[in-house]
């Protein structure tokens, strides 16, 4: 059984839901100490928690210590099964996060599945679901991955309630992927949504956006969603020929509408200067997809501690390396191939 450090590297979920992704494809069973070590509330959130029973339900797997709070989880797949899912995060935990757990099991299984997610879709500390459908599923695309992605309902922090359901036809195989070109800007867009809050807060976040540089002819939609709380968010959409990058900034309670909207526009202004086609949070995601297809390679922003802590997960699991090549001060080159056996 393989034995992983639920503290080391960057010391959060991550390395739990990798290696339950990992666990379901390859059928390799681990046990995990330490969960969340270095996050202030450590051990399983309800999140995490979903994630583990997820990955439970797909493959009927033994699994021991699947409670909230736990700093230590067993788990031993079985055979995955394709066939309808429901899963209720219960809190405004992510929806994608619990997604892009499972979705590799689910494209690897003999027949379509699909999702029903229920609890945060728009949180800080995840990839939203714009940034889901938008980017992370035509990414999964390019590897011979077919899924999409719908949103029902919006869920925003601390009341969740959000919904998204996703269909996953099943791949015979996914392939390598070379991405080293972002190509020319073809189109911007910028939406600012809000609930149950006062509309002068839009205004003044649509406002910003307008009124920048790049996106003073971009086109601007201001939507007033239903949801279980007040929420809001910024988000950018830049397309370019190869490559489409969405940038969001979450609004919270005390954060000033500029500053809001000054976070995505920055975003996107590293984004659109670094001149490459995979930002920072889908090369984290890619990694496991393109070790599953054995090997690609693409040009990204500077690896976050996030990235360098899942590529050393992967390696566990599969006979991968993952190296990063610095090409300049903000940019680099990540391959992902076979790992050479040593002597």
């Amino acid at each position: 059984m393989l034995e992983l450090d639920g503290s080391a590297g960057e010391g959060g979920g991550q390395i739990l839901r990798s290696a339950l992704a990992l666990a379901l494809v390859t059928g390799t069973p681990f046990r995990i100490h330490s969960i969340r070590a270095r996050r202030a509330n450590p051990g399983l959130q309800r999140q995490h928690l979903t994630c583990v029973l997820a990955a439970r339900e797909l493959s009927a797997a033994r699994v021991v210590g699947a409670a909230l709070g736990s700093r230590e989880l067993t788990f031993e797949p079985g055979e995955v099964r394709a066939r309808d899912f429901r899963f209720d995060v219960e809190s405004a935990g992510s929806t994608v996060l619990v997604a892009q757990t499972v979705l590799p099991a689910l494209w690897r299984a003999p027949t379509r599945s699909r999702l029903e997610l229920l609890g945060g879709t728009h949180n800080p500390a995840a990839p939203t679901f714009e940034f889901f459908s938008r980017v992370f599923l035509p990414a999964l695309g390019r590897v011979g991955v077919r899924a999409s992605a719908k949103l029902l309902r919006h869920g925003f922090y601390p009341k969740g309630g959000g919904r998204i359901t996703i269909e996953v036809e099943p791949t015979t195989y996914v392939v390598p992927l070379t991405w080293l070109d972002a190509g020319a800007v073809k189109r911007l867009e910028a939406r600012v949504v809000t609930s149950g809050l006062e509309p002068a807060i839009a205004e003044r976040e649509r406002h910003m956006v307008a009124n920048h540089r790049k996106f003073q002819r971009a086109k601007l939609v201001v939507d007033e969603v239903d949801s279980d709380g007040p929420g809001n968010f910024v988000s950018l959409v830049l397309e370019r020929e190869h490559a489409t990058e969405v940038c969001t900034s979450i609004g919270a309670r005390g954060v000033r509408a500029e500053i809001v909207a000054r976070h995505a526009l920055e975003a996107a202004e590293r984004w659109l200067a670094a001149d490459v086609p995979v930002g920072e949070h889908l090369a984290d995601q890619l990694l496991l997809p393109l070790a599953l297809a054995g090997g690609g390679e693409f040009r990204t922003l500077v690896p976050s501690e996030h990235t360098r802590t899942n590529a050393d997960v992967i390696a566990k699991f599969l006979p991968v390396g993952v190296t990063f090549e610095p090409e300049s001060a903000s940019t680099v080159r990540v391959r992902v191939a076979p790992a050479v056996a040593g002597p």
